[in-house]
């Protein structure tokens, strides 16, 4: 996600990049209430370990976590409540018929606002063995390497 016009980021989710192999990427709205909006705003969530499901034919969000607003008493959110996010049908049939039939999990990937509302970047994802992991540290590694062999070249 690019920091585009009307974009602003507000997490990004960098661990499901190296956990999971990312085959597909969604944009989805989230039905948030007033406390949690003003939490989205400050950077105050927390998602390591967040996915979504599909619920009859719904898209729920589990395991983010929005901070509470201290400014508000008594009208305040539930930290860890499941959050709806929103999709035309035909995309949730077609996730839906992924995750079921070819073992797919949703994992947000990031937050951000655009053009003033919370959207969710969701992504189709498959579980990458301890190998590919590896391979990936290794690529990393690899081309770190060829960069600073470059930029010794350079000087």
């Amino acid at each position: 996600m690019s920091g585009g016009e009307g974009i602003k980021i507000i997490a990004v989710n960098r661990k499901a990049r190296f956990d999971y192999a990312v085959d597909d990427r969604f944009e989805c709205g989230i039905e948030l209430v007033g406390t949690e909006v003003k939490s989205f705003r400050d950077g105050k969530i927390s998602f390591p370990d967040a996915w979504a499901e599909v619920i009859k034919g719904e898209i729920w969000l589990r395991s983010l976590i929005v901070a509470e607003n201290p400014f508000s008493s008594v009208f305040n959110h539930a930290p860890d409540r499941m959050k709806k996010l929103l999709l035309h049908k035909e995309e949730i049939k077609r996730i839906a018929r992924r995750v079921d039939e070819k073992g797919y999990t949703l994992i947000p990937m990031s937050f951000y606002f655009k053009n003033s509302r919370v959207k969710v970047e969701l992504g189709l994802c498959k579980g990458k063995k301890t190998y590919d992991k590896r391979a990936d540290i290794r690529d990393r590694d690899l081309k770190r390497e060829i960069s600073r062999e470059f930029r010794r070249g350079l000087s």
